[in-house]
């Protein structure tokens, strides 16, 4: 049985925002490694649009960020969107009977899958599906946008606290 994680960068009061603020080089080499690390990644249609950038060379990239491409590129990817008509390489559209698919690719996965997607994993928490949330707090209050969390969420229980790189801080929650 797969594990569900919900990770994302986030302002200190609790916002994301990919546009806002960016990870240090240290942070950006830890998502590539976690990448390289999963069996897949379960995004909803917003935040895969967004990664979507990834699918293609661009000759201004960094070679950390070559390294990031090609890791998110061989990674399976599952899109749950009623929207989206079709998905790009290395993915699959969930569209139809999404709580059944979604508890079905837990079932059949193993390792990790991360959760992308405040929206999507709302969803999942709700239908019980979330095994692990990873909040990577920034030194950036943003005053307002798209919340981490975007509807109440369970008890939690903490069970990690890490720096990385040099402003991030890695919460680690489990359901409790």
């Amino acid at each position: 049985m797969a594990k569900f994680v919900f990770g994302m960068n986030l302002s200190l009061d609790g916002y994301v925002d990919h546009d806002a603020f960016a990870p240090d080089p240290v942070l950006f080499g830890h998502w590539t490694e976690r990448v390289r690390g999963l069996t897949g990644s379960l995004y909803g249609r917003r935040i895969y649009e967004i990664m979507r950038y990834w699918d293609e060379d661009r000759p201004e990239w960094t070679p950390a960020e070559r390294d990031f491409a090609e890791a998110w590129r061989r990674q399976p990817k599952w899109v749950v969107s009623r929207r989206l008509k079709m998905v790009g390489p290395n993915a699959t559209l969930v569209s139809d009977h999404i709580e059944a698919a979604i508890r079905d690719l837990k079932a059949r996965q193993g390792g990790e899958i991360d959760v992308a997607g405040p929206d999507l994993a709302r969803s999942l928490t709700e239908w019980g599906l979330i095994d692990e949330y990873r909040l990577y707090f920034h030194p950036v209050v943003l005053g307002g946008g798209k919340p981490f969390f975007a509807a109440s969420r369970p008890p939690l229980r903490l069970t990690a606290s890490d720096r990385i790189g040099k402003d991030a801080i890695r919460l680690t929650y489990v359901p409790a």
